[in-house]
């Protein structure tokens, strides 16, 4: 294992996913959600398919022992898949960044409901503080947006972001169970499956033709999104997740840098103030769970 590979790869995770992201910032929102769902996941599965190809490994993740667990993964993973590309058709990207950073957040909460995990004070303080960033986020940014429909957009595009971040942790709720008789490739491979269906299955209510500009951005968001998952496997392999869990807030970075070339746009303080705040409750609850974990072990 190689740690400074890993953070390398990490961070070339986190460039990968937001410029995925960027590709359906890029889109205005000219492309239905549903539509942007199913390139993302069929072109994702490129990447995918030769990388684990190379490997010799496509019997692997094809394999399954539970069908219906991967169909309940999938389906909120589609679910924040969508409503984070929702998001970007009514906020820039680094506001979306930033609200996805409540993810770690919902997790607490699931867990403790859905888990039954034993979730003291320390964990509920940083939940109550990473919302109260959150918060920070969104009054500021109601105000700012002015009557009517200004607010009427944010709020659309807001409360589009947190509900994506609810789903991604559903998600990672349901991947710690799977990950007892599931193998990692069979989880990505058939969750791009799940969702190209779930995506193609939308055309019934209406598609766009897209244009070049569209069909590259399409494209682009596709592969991107394979690519991470490939680069974020490969980090695994050079370090432990704990460690490299910090540099997910990476993102916030690339948002910023890609929001300002690409679409002219500087996140306002209090985005980055709050972010900060969410990031901090995210890594407080990320180093809880590691001295939880250890001391687990070390009572075993």
């Amino acid at each position: 294992m190689n740690l400074k590979r890993g953070i390398v790869l990490k961070l070339l995770w986190a460039l990968s996913a937001t410029l995925m992201l960027a590709c359906v910032r890029g889109l205005h929102g000219a492309i239905p959600t549903g539509e942007v769902v199913f390139f993302r996941s069929v072109f994702a599965l490129l990447p995918l398919l030769i990388w684990y190809g190379t490997r010799g490994e496509l019997g692997t993740v094809v394999r399954t022992r539970s069908v219906t667990s991967h169909f309940g993964r999938g389906l909120s993973g589609t679910g924040g898949m969508f409503f984070n590309y929702m998001a970007l058709a009514y906020i820039p990207l680094a506001q979306a960044t930033a609200f996805s950073y409540a993810a770690p957040l919902f997790t607490v909460i699931f867990a403790a409901v859905l888990l039954r995990e034993v979730v003291r004070i320390y964990r509920w303080s940083a939940v109550a503080i990473g919302f109260a960033g959150v918060l920070v986020m969104l009054i500021p940014a109601l105000a700012a947006a002015g009557s009517g429909a200004g607010q009427q957009v944010f709020l659309t595009g807001a409360g589009a972001a947190l509900v994506a971040a609810a789903c991604s942790a559903l998600s990672v709720i349901q991947i710690r169970r799977m990950t007892a008789s599931e193998s990692p490739g069979a989880i990505v491979f058939w969750f791009a499956v799940l969702t190209t269906l779930i995506g193609a299955s939308t055309a019934i209510f209406g598609w766009e033709m897209p244009d070049t500009q569209q069909a590259m951005l399409l494209i682009g968001c596709g592969l991107f999104g394979g690519l991470q998952q490939v680069l974020v496997t490969l980090a695994l392999r050079e370090a432990h997740a704990s460690l490299l869990a910090p540099f997910d807030y990476s993102t916030m970075i690339w948002s910023v840098l890609i929001g300002w070339l690409a679409f002219s746009v500087v996140p306002d303080v209090t985005t980055l103030v709050g972010s900060v705040i969410v990031i901090g409750a995210g890594l407080f609850t990320l180093w809880r769970e590691n001295v939880a974990r250890r001391s687990h072990n070390a009572a075993a």
